[in-house]
């Protein structure tokens, strides 16, 4: 890799704000820009974001979301360490906190109005082995059940957990939020192009039924690089180049 391609890596630039994308082993992607251009911040007071690594949703919630407390989870230090240096790097560093701990054991005094993650993936299969991103990226640490468990007990009685998974895992999902007492509030499926399958599906849960669940779906481009207007228009606040 070239000393420019390191460099471009390390440092991911936003209109905003900078993340510093090393140390984390997952960085800066697609998925979670998305979950932190799309999920509901109107009227939340106290966000957690689980498993912020370099913690680009948490800064682009504490973008939108002007008067809310976001703290940040994070099990692993090193990661926990690069999003204290990029929150602290930030407008909003008075409004943001990491936390280095386990979301299975995780306690916290106040409830929350939201909670955000972009989970591990690939719950299935053969288990990976020491290369850390593909650790980041399986449910053996933290699987679905635990995500939404626990959020439900940290939920408050009108809090949201907001998620974006595999689109294959939708019937797993519903069945651990169904199960935890949390009901489907809005879905949005995840589209690379038009002619393509969904790959990802982002979802928001409430202890309440809704009237109706809000449906619809996101194409991200038309061709390499030719992004769609919806995409540009979800996220032209955050990339600096839309």
């Amino acid at each position: 890799m070239s000393v420019m391609a390191r460099k471009k890596e390390r440092i991911f630039r936003f209109k905003r704000f900078s993340v510093v994308n090393e140390r984390s082993a997952m960085k800066v992607g697609t998925d979670g820009v998305l979950l932190g251009a799309w999920c509901t911040v109107h009227g939340m007071d106290r966000i957690l974001d689980v498993g912020t690594g370099c913690g680009v949703i948490a800064l682009m919630l504490a973008q939108r979301a002007e008067n809310a407390q976001i703290d940040g989870l994070e099990i692993d230090a090193e990661a926990a360490d690069e999003a204290r240096l990029n929150f602290a790097s930030s407008e909003w560093g008075s409004r943001l906190l990491v936390q280095c701990a386990d979301y299975k054991w995780f306690t916290n005094e106040s409830k929350y109005d939201l909670i955000v993650s972009n989970p591990p993936f690939f719950s299935a299969g053969v288990l990976p082995t020491g290369n850390e991103r593909t650790m980041a990226r399986h449910t053996t640490e933290l699987t679905f059940s635990d995500l939404i468990g626990k959020s439900a007990e940290l939920l408050t009685e009108d809090g949201l957990l907001a998620i974006i998974v595999p689109a294959d895992a939708e019937t797993e999902i519903m069945y651990h939020a169904e199960k935890n007492g949390l009901r489907l509030k809005r879905i949005c499926r995840v589209k690379g192009t038009p002619q393509s399958e969904p790959k990802r599906i982002m979802c928001e849960f409430s202890k309440s039924y809704p009237r109706e669940i809000e449906e619809n779906e996101i194409v991200i481009e038309y061709s390499p690089l030719n992004f769609t207007e919806e995409y540009i228009r979800l996220t032209k606040d955050f990339y600096l180049k839309m």
